[in-house]
């Protein structure tokens, strides 16, 4: 199989111009092609005059290495990379201790589906409930502002992503091919086929329900087990002679007891008292930066034209996107995060009190307005240096600031960009009605953001604007508070996945600091897998200096 990249075709082509375009560029005759597949195909937009399809094809020929030879030098042909997924074991009986997966979001899914694939008959603990339950809380809060704690967008089957735009893409390093494991189980659970091939995979939130269900299908036809409503409140750790820890079992909130040691944590950004209860039992945790800002709307149409020009409203292209940096006089970043076209901005509060803010799309992005989020950096050593859980504080305060802004009924504070940049409260909205469920207020959103956000973000909005003309248009809505852009802690772990300084215990995903949307959070559940079943297992890990202390995380989509 050869691997024929960048082969670039008009935006419109009939069928039978890519089979063509194919024979045409390896110099073949079309009947010496047997196969061929998309591995790729995206978009070039950046003459909006000529936007233009490239595809990355997988071609099966009579004479591979033939062809080869006649096009040595072309660094557009060659082998096609093996993407096939080997697991490191494979067990027939289970080895000690059923290892226990806490969280069932996109880290733990996969976490838990590798264990099961290999025959390690994991426990999966998830303190929410089964994502059909879940989408009706969920909705309980965006139609009726009733809050339920342990199941809403951030906790319960499926995880945070479950109620976002669906993003399946991801800047980490991939040299396994671990991302096409994750994307071939979601087609197998349902999701459409395309997410194997576009360059910008989405799924969207109502397909990922379907996705959920099908993984856990599997997952429990390989002898694994789930446990709802199950919030692990404890852990029971052993100090050794010697100073080292070893984790022995979890305590759930009922006071039960499940004896482990082997235990992924994949609890998700939100886990608030879960990282509590960690940095008291001593499990070694670090404050970890993240952002903070606002969700901001257009019309989508807005952003299409921007984007696509006369091309905009094409059924190829689809939703244009955006993705916006500036770096302010202040010394601070300001970026565009989780940009969700043709979606809306939901409420992502899991505490009473507090209103926080994310965005959402289903898969056909047909909603009327765009939305993402316009966040700012913040720093541990700069913003809250109190201590490893001094980030957690921080959001809460905001967040806590927003409710009040809002009226304390779960409606989210607003204010137009024109009202921003001017220094001035809203007393009312324009042509854009934002979708923020329970509702907005119109007031003034630098109460509920710290200063220096507030002044990065009115710097960047004329910037942003010179490149998507109308972006800082006057009524465009600013919703706040997005506080939830990753985790405000990181779990530390050694290059071998473990804890740093607590045998047994496997941190991962978005929760612990080393992924950054539901791609790279599977991809890591993936690795959690395969260390816990390599130690199962008496195996060494499969990084040799997995002594040291892994730094790597994903960056936030």
């Amino acid at each position: 199989m050869l691997r024929l990249t960048e082969l670039i075709l008009p935006l419109d082509h009939d069928a039978a111009a890519l089979p063509a375009a194919i024979a045409g560029r390896l110099r073949c005759a079309p009947a010496d092609i047997l196969h061929w597949s998309i591995a790729r195909r995206g978009h070039d937009a950046r003459r909006r005059s000529e936007i233009r399809l490239v595809y990355n094809i997988d071609v099966a020929l009579r004479d591979e290495p033939g062809v080869l030879g006649r096009l040595a030098g072309d660094t557009h042909v060659g082998p096609a990379p093996d993407t096939t997924y080997r697991p490191p074991v494979k067990v027939s009986e289970p080895v000690g201790l059923r290892p226990i997966v806490i969280g069932c979001g996109p880290c733990g899914l996969m976490a838990a589906l590798a264990l099961a694939e290999m025959g390690f008959r994991p426990i999966i603990l998830e303190r929410g409930r089964i994502v059909r339950e879940r989408t009706r809380d969920t909705w309980a809060l965006w139609r009726r502002s009733v809050l339920t704690a342990e199941s809403n967008v951030q906790f319960g089957e499926g995880g945070a992503g479950t109620f976002s735009d669906g993003k399946l893409y991801s800047g980490i390093k991939d040299p396994r091919h671990l991302g096409r494991k994750v994307l071939t189980e979601f087609v197998a659970a349902g999701a459409p086929e395309d997410i194997l091939y576009v360059s910008k995979p989405h799924i969207g939130t109502f397909r990922l329900v379907t996705v959920v269900e099908g993984i856990r299908t599997k997952i429990e036809a390989l002898g694994g087990e789930y446990r709802f409503g199950a919030r692990v409140e404890d852990f029971d750790i052993e100090t050794r002679p010697d100073g080292s820890r070893q984790v022995r079992g979890v305590v759930l909130a009922d006071g039960e007891r499940i004896a482990a040691d082997h235990v992924v944590l994949a609890i998700g950004h939100s886990a608030r008292e879960t990282f509590a209860m960690l940095h008291a039992r001593g499990v070694h945790i670090e404050a970890k930066a993240f952002s903070i800002g606002v969700r901001i709307e257009h019309p989508q149409a807005l952003i299409d034209r921007a984007r696509f020009g006369r091309f905009a409203g094409h059924p190829v292209l689809g939703a244009a996107d955006y993705k916006l940096v500036h770096h302010a006089a202040n010394g601070r970043s300001v970026y565009t995060f989780c940009m969700c076209p043709g979606g809306r901005v939901v409420a992502a509060t899991s505490e009473p009190g507090c209103v926080a803010t994310n965005g959402m799309s289903q898969y056909s992005r047909a909603e009327f307005n765009a939305n993402a989020g316009i966040v700012v950096g913040v720093d541990p050593a700069t913003d809250y240096p109190d201590g490893p859980l001094a980030g957690i504080a921080f959001q809460r305060h905001w967040e806590h600031r927003a409710f009040e802004a809002g009226g304390g009924t779960y409606a989210a504070p607003c204010q137009t960009v024109g009202d921003f940049l001017a220094g001035k409260p809203s007393a009312g909205l324009g042509e854009i009605v934002p979708s923020y469920k329970p509702g907005v207020t119109p007031t003034d959103l630098a109460t509920c953001l710290p200063a220096f956000a507030v002044d990065a973000i009115r710097e960047a909005l004329p910037a942003f604007d010179r490149q998507i003309p109308g972006f800082a248009r006057d009524d465009a809505v600013m919703t706040g508070v997005e506080t939830r852009t990753s985790s405000p802690v990181r779990v530390t772990r050694n290059l071998g996945f473990e804890s740093l300084n607590t045998g047994g215990l496997f941190p991962g995903g978005e929760g612990a600091g080393y992924a950054g949307g539901i791609l790279s959070a599977g991809v890591d559940g993936i690795r959690l897998a395969e260390a816990v079943a390599l130690s199962l297992s008496g195996q060494a890990p499969l990084d040799a200096r997995a002594g040291e202390v892994d730094r790597s995380s994903a960056p936030a989509m």
